[in-house]
């Protein structure tokens, strides 16, 4: 167990061999009175999951760890968070491997159009959040649906307990500047991370249907701004997004 006082935060990172779900087991602990600021990692995983159920394959080597937010009223709406995991994976991974990775709306990281990580955000009873973590350092599975990468793939070495140590330390910076009211500074940071405007974008919606549009960069609540062929556009809160 590591510990870091500063600021009166808790941050304290918890490591386990082998667990089910980071998320699922942080949520329990958030349930029992868990304080913001705590991390859990795993060496493995067994029963992870992402966006929408999908399971997120084991992999010896590769990051698995999940954080509590304790909500306040007076915070920025919640769904907002999830720009701010997304922005300090990717400067967390940049300490790493500059200039490799790229986001990929909401909070992928892409190495070209391979997946690299992922994060997944989940509510608990009462102000309880967590976030976790995903990355493909030493291996990546094989999915029928996507192209998937890992850091080591591109001659990156860098071991879970490293990345951790400085996405800790990224999110804590970020979530204090949520928490002061820059959300503007969090999708400029967002958007620097991300693919060019203009880049055009499939959107798988949850209904079943596609669209086609540009990147045309965030609005204000972080969903996806798509510019069509006669210039409109639409704003996607919920969808998978292929570059």
């Amino acid at each position: 167990m590591v510990a870091d006082g500063r600021a009166g935060a808790v941050l304290t990172i918890r490591v386990v061999g082998e667990t089910g779900s980071t998320n699922a087991d942080l949520l329990a602990a958030a349930d029992a009175g868990a304080k913001e600021g705590v991390w859990l990692r795993a060496e493995r995983q067994s029963a992870g999951r992402g966006r929408v159920g999908r399971p997120w394959a084991d992999g010896a080597g590769n990051l698995f760890a999940s954080t509590v937010v304790r909500l306040r009223p007076a915070d920025p709406a919640a769904p907002t968070l999830t720009l701010v995991a997304a922005v300090a994976l990717s400067e967390a991974v940049e300490t790493f491997a500059p200039g490799l990775a790229t986001i990929k709306w909401p909070n992928d990281l892409l190495i070209g159009r391979a997946k690299l990580s992922g994060i997944l955000l989940e509510r608990g009873s009462a102000d309880a959040l967590v976030i976790g973590f995903g990355v493909n350092l030493a291996t990546h599975p094989d999915l029928a649906d996507r192209p998937t990468t890992s850091l080591a793939e591109h001659g990156v070495v860098v071991t879970p307990a490293a990345l951790l140590d400085v996405l800790r330390e990224k999110f804590a910076l970020w979530l204090s500047r949520w928490r002061d009211g820059d959300l503007p500074g969090i999708r400029d940071a967002w958007e620097a991370s991300a693919h060019p405007r203009g880049t055009m974008l499939r959107v798988r919606l949850p209904d079943g249907g596609e669209m086609e549009g540009a990147f045309d960069g965030l609005d204000a609540g972080g969903a996806l701004r798509l510019l069509d062929r006669d210039g409109r556009v639409t704003l996607i809160h919920a969808g998978d997004v292929f570059a």
